[in-house]
């Protein structure tokens, strides 16, 4: 069993100051009206164009972004190699939908391949595919509506942007992650995610799908990846995660009348994800996995999947991996057993990635005991560390 409570190894990158500002963080976000007040306070000052990042910068930004630029991120990624841990940048600005956004992010999703190829201290580039297009193209598609002669030129240039991120990872050797998106948008991701995986995937896996596994039918739709593979002769790339939009696909389910897509309890989602785990390590000459969850026994159960099935803890086909910020008592003491382990750390403008932020601190928010047991973590290391001090003082004197 991993000591996840270890936190002076989950720690051992971290100042004392970097400690009590996470421990102010967290104290500060675990109030769900704080957040609300946030939330408010970023809409106003968006709206009149009040600059806000002297104040987030040192604060929840410092705590969950690496940086404005990727240039900007390199020593973080090298201080995280030294602990055994590499990269994911995520470019993570929100709120652009026009054609210039597109164009500059699509530059921006070339730009981190560019930067992660031959870059040991980087596991995986990535990418939104809603980032590459308008949202009511992409569910149009989904729906298998007839498009107009334009949105089929949209929609084509869409494809093309899509393809031209895989090509390039492909022709640089470097893993890209599709991201998943609304349930409404899934399915033409999905079926263009399959199209660049028996592409790209013929060796070894350069593009990963993503499956949210809070989705009752995501184990079937495993399966077929899988029955797929073996037929096209290609290794799928899987990147699971819980799932991200639960309140929101729940109201459009009942809005619009269709069955609700997401597992009815959290222990069937808890279920649905290690069975998609179990699944992939037993069929693994098929598959590279990549494991994005901060839940520690997901975490625990793919580690005794490894043992169980005589792996090595540093296969390289097999990536445990948590977001920047959260969760380091998993991170860093799965990569000090020798784990494969990354983390994603979203980088991007303070302005452009507010949307982020206050999602981020949601999610802390709303995750039942993720802003306690980080805090719980954060202050035994500082108790810890005092003890430790104390104890030093007291031997010097003897």
């Amino acid at each position: 069993m991993i000591d996840f409570k270890n936190t002076q190894i989950a720690f051992e990158a971290k100042s004392n100051a970097d400690l009590r500002r996470a421990k102010f963080l967290f104290n500060s976000i675990k109030h769900t009206w704080v957040v609300k007040l946030g939330k408010i306070f970023v809409y106003i000052t968006g709206k009149i164009k009040f600059p806000v990042g002297w104040l987030l910068k040192p604060t929840i930004y410092k705590q969950f972004v690496g940086g404005e630029t990727l240039q900007k991120c390199t020593p973080l990624a090298q201080q995280l190699m030294k602990y055994g841990i590499r990269s994911i940048f995520d470019y993570s600005a929100e709120g652009g939908g026009s054609a210039d956004d597109i164009q500059q992010t699509f530059e921006e999703f070339i730009s981190s391949i560019k930067y992660a190829k031959g870059n040991e201290n980087v596991a995986y580039t990535v990418f939104k595919p809603t980032a590459l297009t308008v949202d009511e193209l992409l569910e149009k598609a989904s729906a298998k509506a007839e498009l107009n002669e334009d949105e089929q030129k949209n929609y084509g240039e869409y494809k093309q942007r899509f393809e031209t991120l895989c090509q390039l990872a492909y022709d640089n050797n470097v893993r890209i992650l599709v991201d998943a998106e609304d349930y409404c948008f899934q399915d033409a991701i999905d079926d263009f995610t399959e199209e660049m995986m028996r592409k790209f995937n013929k060796k070894r896996a350069i593009v990963f799908t993503t499956l949210q596994m809070y989705r009752h039918d995501r184990l079937q739709y495993l399966e077929k990846l899988y029955n797929d593979a073996v037929e096209n002769n290609y290794t799928v790339g899987m990147k699971f995660v819980r799932g991200a939009y639960m309140e929101k696909e729940r109201e459009r389910a009942k809005q619009l009348g269709y069955k609700d897509p997401i597992c009815p309890t959290k222990q069937a989602t808890d279920e649905n994800y290690n069975r998609g785990l179990s699944y992939v390590i037993e069929h693994i000459d098929k598959f590279e996995v990549f494991s994005g969850t901060h839940n520690e026994e997901s975490n625990q159960f793919l580690a005794n999947l490894i043992e169980k099935h005589h792996l090595t803890r540093n296969d390289n086909r097999i990536f445990f991996a948590q977001l920047y910020g959260m969760s380091d008592n998993l991170s860093y003491n799965l990569a000090h057993e020798g784990y494969n382990v990354t983390k994603y750390i979203p980088y991007a403008p303070v302005k452009k990635v507010l949307p982020y932020l206050i999602r981020r601190a949601e999610e802390n928010t709303a995750i039942a005991g993720q802003t306690t047991r980080e805090l719980e973590l954060i202050k035994a290391e500082i108790k810890r560390r005092k003890t430790e001090k104390k104890l030093q003082k007291n031997n010097k004197r003897q």
